[in-house]
């Protein structure tokens, strides 16, 4: 015993900087220090490069001309920037009248998806109907069951009402919770309503409110979450499809911006035929993929604070 307290005695106290360096290094908990600080951005970093890397390459390749893209030294920054690509598949995609037809399919079925699903999504969350497990069975099914399998079916109809070549049989089905992803909005308003308090809708009964004055003056500002959600999705969901549009819309008059890749990629692969290859095909490729996606990133930056929110409020996350 005499000679453990003598072996205690003899033994240095920590230098006070050495136990700083290593609660900085370290961390005093385990998400706390710089080695765990450095891991998780280093894991940040190669998912944003994995992601970024195709975008930037888009970028670099639609503003190279011939003498770049034939200069196997040229990779990410071109000598001189050239707007010639973007000029052609402006042309080539009839850009202001693709974009008109893209925006108004996209913002009217946005609109419609997110009212009727906010309605569907909280007659399943809320109220008290017949039959209400086999009818949100029935759902499901409109959501596992692809939508080539009722296309046909579907076409047919639109051509009996003389829909065909116009936008309406696409807009129509979203007025009634259907349409592209329908089924998932209304589980995501389902969520959204089934969380909220019984205590709200309980005190505007007492002060004499129905259901559609509940739904629309209690439920629905508290919503805004689930709505902002449903509806940024909806809307590139839509702007994004080619599928939709390339079955009811053949006319090239009336065809969105979704069409235009696979139609300037067809009609350059007709122009390599007959005159050959060109260089500057894969820039035009690029350039008309740019003019496409620059509306909805526009729309997401502007808005992302409050997407991302709204996806944690709704349990998307969980």
């Amino acid at each position: 015993m005499i000679q453990l307290k003598v072996n205690r005695m003899r033994q240095k106290p920590v230098p006070l900087w050495l136990n700083k360096a290593r609660y900085a290094i370290v961390g005093r908990e385990a998400d706390k220090g710089l080695l765990f600080k450095f891991f998780i951005y280093l894991i940040l970093l190669d998912a944003a490069y994995i992601y970024l890397k195709p975008v930037f390459h888009m970028l670099a390749t639609m503003v190279k001309n011939a003498d770049d893209l034939l200069d196997p030294s040229v990779k990410w920054f071109p000598h001189t920037l050239y707007l010639g690509n973007l000029q052609e598949a402006w042309v080539w995609l009839k850009y202001p009248k693709a974009f008109s037809i893209s925006l108004t399919l996209s913002l009217s079925v946005a609109i419609l998806q997110t009212l009727s699903c906010a309605v569907t999504g909280y007659a399943f969350a809320r109220l008290k109907i017949p039959f209400k497990r086999l009818l949100f069975f029935f759902l499901l099914l409109t959501f596992i069951v692809p939508m080539q399998v009722t296309i046909l079916p579907n076409i047919i109809y639109a051509r009996e009402l003389g829909l065909l070549n116009t936008i309406y049989p696409i807009i129509v089905p979203a007025f009634f919770g259907l349409g592209l992803k329908g089924a998932l909005f209304v589980i995501i308003y389902r969520q959204f309503f089934s969380t909220q308090p019984k205590e709200l809708e309980e005190a505007a009964r007492i002060d004499g409110a129905g259901v559609f004055k509940i739904f629309y003056k209690v439920m629905m500002p508290l919503a805004k979450p689930a709505i902002l959600v449903v509806f940024l999705f909806s809307f590139v969901w839509t702007w994004n499809d080619f599928y939709l549009p390339s079955m009811y819309l053949s006319d090239i008059e009336t065809a969105p911006l979704s069409m235009g890749i696979s139609r300037i990629s067809s009609a350059l692969k007709q122009q390599a035929e007959v005159y050959g290859p060109s260089v500057t095909d894969e820039a035009i490729r690029m350039a008309t993929t740019f003019l496409m996606i620059i509306p909805p990133m526009l729309l997401y930056l502007f808005t992302q604070r409050w997407f991302i929110e709204g996806v944690e409020r709704t349990g998307l996350v969980e």
